[in-house]
């Protein structure tokens, strides 16, 4: 750990701050110029390869918002390519994945020998460490194993998660195998994060809010479960993150993740008394709101410091990352908001 005394890390651990710690999810993306001119010169795959790239990308939008923590700029898919699957980016689609797993001798043929290729995430955590020697904490991630194996199934995005429910249903053994290896590969990737620095780790289940509850517990939970476990041993503060999770919030706490995060479609209240005032919890600012007034703006953010009501354990965020097209100004406004609201 680099922060270790950091009000975010204190807050990760329920202890008593003197604010709310603010950071939020994609930080550093197409919104801040400073991002955009980067791309200009290089892909997105090249800069989170590139340590020093991702490094200075990662610090730039840390500083210039002023938030209370730097997550690493990197993306879910990376551990992919050491476990032998290809993919690229498609403008305007997302993900593509050249050679979907559909099948038991798919799963059979992924690799769980090759983390270590995924070093150049570690470094950038490294780089970004020393440069803020210790002022400023960094946050390390990867994605947990059912976004990541829909991605895999599916061989991108998807609606309604179809070829990954039918291999979950119809292969269980398969399906299983495949979360299996995530969970190794995820657990050597991240750990490593933190042995270079990181003073968190999230673990970002983008898609989890596709399944049922009975579906959650039986086939996904067991195995994230595995992968906060792993990750709480090398003694950071572990956030488990899904979207549109409200309902399987009592579930996500089972994992025993150090915080929860919460997305925007449940009061923070609501959802920090379905998660347990045991744990902490982080958001939950509706991405949208940036695109209102700076009135607005700082409103809703009051309202959701009033939910919290000073308990010890609340990180301030989004209910999910900084779209696109948001003013970086609002957002400007909005981390000066917390920081000053809650002192």
């Amino acid at each position: 750990m680099s922060a270790p005394d950091s009000i975010f890390v204190k807050a990760c651990r329920r202890e008593k701050v003197e604010r709310t710690p603010i950071w939020l999810m994609r930080q550093a993306g197409r919104y801040m110029p400073e991002y955009r001119a980067v791309r200009k010169q290089h892909s997105l795959l090249d800069i989170c390869r590139k340590p020093e790239i991702a490094a200075e990308v990662t610090i730039t939008a840390a500083e210039r918002l002023g938030v209370d923590a730097a997550i690493i700029f990197a993306d879910l898919l990376l551990p992919l390519t050491p476990m032998g699957l290809d993919f690229h980016f498609e403008a305007g689609e997302g993900p593509v994945v050249h050679k979907p797993v559909r099948t038991s001798a798919d799963v059979s043929d992924l690799r769980t020998d090759r983390a270590s290729e995924l070093g150049y995430v570690a470094e950038s955590v490294s780089r970004v460490a020393k440069h803020f020697e210790g002022k400023l904490p960094v946050i390390g991630f990867c994605g947990a194993p059912f976004t990541l194996a829909s991605y895999m199934v599916e061989g991108g995005s998807s609606r309604h998660y179809l070829v990954t429910k039918k291999m979950m249903y119809n292969d269980p053994g398969a399906w299983d195998a495949l979360m299996e290896k995530l969970v190794s590969v995820l657990a050597e990737y991240a750990t490593e994060q933190v042995t270079r620095g990181a003073d968190a780790l999230q673990v970002f289940d983008s898609w989890v809010g596709c399944l049922n509850v009975e579906d959650y517990r039986r086939f996904v939970l067991p195995r994230t479960t595995e992968l906060v476990q792993k990750l709480k041993k090398s003694g950071v503060p572990v956030i488990y993150f899904g979207t549109d999770s409200t309902t399987l919030l009592p579930s996500m706490r089972e994992t025993e993740a150090d915080v929860i995060g919460l997305d925007w479609r449940v009061p923070l209240d609501v959802g920090w008394q379905a998660v347990g005032h045991d744990r902490a919890v982080q958001g939950n600012l509706d991405p949208v709101t940036l695109f209102a007034s700076a009135d607005e703006v700082r409103s809703r953010a009051k309202d959701i410091l009033a939910l919290a009501a000073g308990r010890p354990g609340h990180i301030f965020n989004l209910g999910h990352g900084i779209l696109p097209e948001t003013p970086v100004e609002t957002v400007i406004e909005l981390v000066k908001c917390v920081q000053g609201h809650s002192m």
